[in-house]
């Protein structure tokens, strides 16, 4: 049975409701719901203490259809197997509402990483390279940073991955170290491209600076990246939160101690500055303020707590934040959501700069990588813009509109294999 807030759930109504509009027979788009693959595997992991833990682990690969698979690798306790599927769904019409030559994938693995030591972190991450490795690879698949991932954790991969096959394969991941071919510029393109957006918004919304705030729930690379961007731009941050509670400030919160505190691995709820409260996210969620960003987990805004925001602009500044009913009750309230399918887009764009640098041998700046970003992110936001305003229809199923037709064209142009 589908679980209440299932992503999945939420992914599939949502394309139908998107084919009605383009006026699709069933037949003509039913695929999209599907995953072409699906891998679940189960990861024996030699704990420091000498003994055995199996952790679970999948790969959903959704679509081939505009090039390789390319998705995040995820670890949170909270991972499964209709977050998998939804998350790998969503990332195939980023890709084609960005007119990249990738389709969607997603990886995960069922676990709390900070219960892990360092080498037990390497030696789980080592596992499931080696169990996925049959269905990944530069031209196949290629993983890239997600939820309580980064850098160090895709060289892991990158070298298990090369081990196996005898030589260096940058390519079989991105968002890896500058000194194993990463791309200058990869470090806070989600949080980044979150900016461009909000500053294009503001300036269509006509929202002046002098007055303008914002609440970001989830302080982790997309969040910190963003509020410090907005806060260069004149935004005063006023609100922020990660999962262990959040903080409040009318007068506006120092950003850049806030995020020297959360560098230092320390929470959010242990900050402590003159005029700052705590508060539960909740409170945070329902905070008056001009956007509201979450870059959390999953349905972090439901139909329950959409009722109590009193934000003029919601950004999904992570995967799949609001679900179906969430939409709705906002759309009730005239708020205007920008979804994470535009949103989110920054990463997967300097990922696919990255894959470009490694197959042509390339290392751009990181002026040029941040042009080309806010060029693409800011076009396909356009794009999105215009056909949401042209059919009276929110951005989200503007860019779900924009999307499918793409991925049904390609489908139609390629037929069906035999």
């Amino acid at each position: 049975m589908a679980q209440k807030n299932n992503p999945y759930v939420s992914f599939t109504q949502t394309v139908d409701r998107a084919a009605a509009l383009l006026g699709y027979e069933r037949s003509a788009y039913e695929f999209i719901k599907y995953p072409e693959r699906e891998l679940t595997v189960s990861i024996p992991v030699e704990m420091d203490d000498g003994t055995v833990t199996i952790f679970e682990g999948f790969r959903v690969q959704h679509s081939s259809l505009l090039g390789p698979y390319k998705g995040g690798v995820r670890y949170h306790q909270s991972v499964n197997h209709d977050e998998m599927k939804a998350l790998a769904a969503l990332m195939t019409l980023k890709c084609a509402l960005a007119n990249l030559p990738y389709g969607g994938a997603k990886g995960g693995v069922v676990v709390n990483p900070a219960s892990l030591s360092k080498n037990e972190l390497k030696r789980l991450t080592r596992r499931y390279t080696a169990m996925i490795l049959p269905i990944i690879g530069p031209d196949e698949d290629i993983p890239a940073p997600d939820v309580n991932t980064n850098e160090e954790i895709m060289g892991w991969i990158m070298d298990t991955y090369s081990m196996m096959r005898g030589h260096a394969v940058p390519g079989i991941v991105t968002g890896k170290p500058l000194l194993l071919g990463g791309s200058l510029g990869r470090t806070g393109a989600t949080g980044r491209g979150v900016s461009y957006i909000l500053r294009e918004t503001r300036k269509r919304l006509k929202i002046a600076e002098d007055g303008c705030t914002a609440a970001i729930l989830g302080f982790g690379k997309v969040g910190k990246e963003a509020a410090l961007r907005l806060f260069e731009d004149g935004v005063r941050i006023i609100a922020a939160g990660d999962t262990s509670g959040a903080v409040r400030s009318a007068r506006g919160l120092d950003v850049r101690a806030l995020a020297a505190h959360v560098e230092s691995g320390r929470k959010i709820a242990e900050y402590r500055d003159g005029g700052v409260e705590h508060i539960t996210n909740e409170e945070l969620i329902a905070t008056e303020c001009t956007i509201l960003i979450p870059c959390a987990v999953s349905d972090v805004i439901d139909e329950r707590n959409a009722a109590s925001v009193r934000a003029q602009i919601v950004v999904e500044g992570g995967n799949a934040q609001m679900t179906a009913g969430a939409d709705e009750v906002l759309a009730q309230k005239d708020c205007l959501v920008i979804p994470d399918l535009v949103a989110t887009l920054g990463g997967l764009i300097v990922s696919y700069f990255e894959r470009v640098q490694n197959v042509q041998s390339l290392m751009w700046d990181e002026f040029e990588v941040s042009r080309m970003l806010r060029n693409v992110i800011l076009r396909t936001y356009d794009e999105v813009w215009e056909v949401s305003r042209r059919n009276n229809v929110s951005m989200r199923m503007g860019a779900y509109l924009i999307a499918v037709e793409r991925v049904c064209t390609a489908k139609r142009i390629r037929g069906i294999f035999p």
